[in-house]
């Protein structure tokens, strides 16, 4: 979510990619996902790898207001 807090971004990474289950071995340094090296970029992946595992099952995407829904890949365009 533009305008996130970077520490909340932080936990929210920290989360998924431990306690919630989100496969965060292309977001480590000299993998494939790796840059840009910002939370923010690291934290968009892992937000996304948690969700497309668990929206069947009733995983929740808000990660203390730092993520939002979009159809958009942030990849890809800027605002």
């Amino acid at each position: 979510k533009d305008g996130a807090d970077t520490d909340k971004l932080q936990n929210g990474l920290s989360w998924a990619c431990g306690q919630g289950g989100a496969n965060c071995a292309p977001i480590q340094q000299g993998q494939r996902c790796y840059l840009p090296n910002n939370v923010k970029s690291h934290a968009s992946y892992a937000y996304n790898d948690y969700y497309q595992k668990n929206q069947g099952v009733g995983g929740t995407c808000d990660f203390d207001g730092t993520a939002e829904i979009s159809t958009q890949d942030p990849s890809y365009f800027s605002r």
